[in-house]
């Protein structure tokens, strides 16, 4: 077993990753007695909630569970409403776990329904999908989606513990693992040169799931998440480096409505799109954005924009992005492969070009 620690001084908190970890009592900070309420959804129930509600009461937990449609079109106000209804029928108090079992949508809703629920209870992030795994269960963002924009409605809020079972990746349909990939390729391309490198070594081990590839590949990624998130964990500086990608491909999943692509391949898309602007601006050389294109096929991640979605139908969208500061769209760029930076002052003109360079292609 791996162990990264997030480290935010009182509120910090492990992350353990191993093959079987649902069933290692280790793991959990909890202890006889303590009411806890599962949040999962149908799919992921199937496969894990009788391992984990049965981890649970050998620790001696009082277990529930609640289940959640599945699906991104349902990251909504009234799936949040009905955790609360479930904890307020079973009259769990402020000394409840919630415990969130599932993928970025399931990690997502349930954070933001523990940072609310009585004004903050504990909570535990066990993510089955790999996009999960090393970004959404780490670091505290918790949101639920609007219709007129994504993780708009939400809350910085940090988990007790991060338990990562990468033996459950392997009841995963295969575009989820690739759409998590491209989260992992995200990292390398913006933090870690050796890591990218590593990645155009390993991305065939990754595509199969070998365990041994997939362990090393979740613990970089999840210790260089947390040493962003404990060097500004709201935001306001280093961490909006983590969306690379981000600006453009939200901007995709609204537009075609949630769920239609997954969130780790808009991400692909809007990685390319920022590689493109970032060649535009003199930064990364043709080869470096090659290698990039390269690298996301190779995961069977889309590196063009969704057919018929033109320039205007992003930049519309965009610029109701979170990250837009007094009226300017606020990009993260690449000056290399491994190096980014945010980006307030590209000539409008540059985007859409780059967005153009981008389309769909009959």
């Amino acid at each position: 077993m791996l162990c990264v620690n997030v480290e935010l001084k009182e509120r910090s908190y492990p992350i353990h990753i191993g093959a079987g970890l649902l069933t290692n009592t280790d793991c959990y900070p909890l202890k006889s007695g303590n009411k806890v309420m599962i949040v999962t959804n149908p799919t992921v129930a199937q496969h894990y909630l009788s391992t984990v509600t049965d981890t649970l009461e050998k620790i001696g937990c009082l277990v529930e569970h609640v289940l959640l449609p599945d699906g991104e079109q349902y990251k909504t106000l009234d799936s949040l409403n009905l955790i609360f209804t479930a904890l307020l029928k079973a009259n769990h108090g402020r000394d409840t776990t919630i415990v969130a079992l599932g993928g970025g949508v399931i990690g997502d809703v349930t954070g933001y329904a523990a940072a609310s629920y009585q004004r903050g209870v504990r909570f535990i992030q066990i993510p089955t999908t790999l996009l999960a795994q090393v970004d959404s269960s780490v670091g505290g963002k918790t949101a639920v989606n609007h219709e007129l924009g994504k993780n708009m409605i939400g809350a910085f809020y940090q988990p007790t513990a991060v338990i990562i079972d990468t033996l459950t990746l392997n009841t995963l349909p295969k575009r989820e693992v690739n759409a998590g990939l491209a989260e992992v390729i995200k990292y390398g391309a913006i933090l870690d040169f050796p890591f990218f490198q590593w990645l155009e070594q390993h991305i065939d081990n990754l595509v199969a799931l070998d365990q041994n590839a997939l362990q090393q590949c979740i613990a970089r990624c999840c210790q260089l998440k947390a040493d962003i998130v404990a060097r500004d964990e709201t935001e306001k500086g280093d961490r909006a480096l983590l969306n690379l990608g981000h600006t453009f491909g939200h901007a995709i999943e609204t537009h075609l409505g949630y769920g239609n692509w997954l969130h780790g391949e808009a991400v692909s898309a809007g990685c390319m799109m920022a590689a493109v602007l970032s060649e535009k601006l003199g930064d990364l050389t043709p080869h470096d954005v090659a290698r990039l294109e390269k690298l996301l096929a190779r995961a069977n991640l889309p590196t063009v924009s969704p057919d018929g979605m033109t320039a205007q139908d992003y930049l519309q969208l965009m610029m109701r992005d979170k990250k837009v500061l007094n009226g300017k769209l606020r990009l993260v760029l690449l000056k290399a492969l491994g190096q980014a930076y945010v980006a307030t002052d590209v000539p409008q003109e540059q985007v859409i070009e780059a967005i153009n360079r981008c389309t769909q292609v009959d």
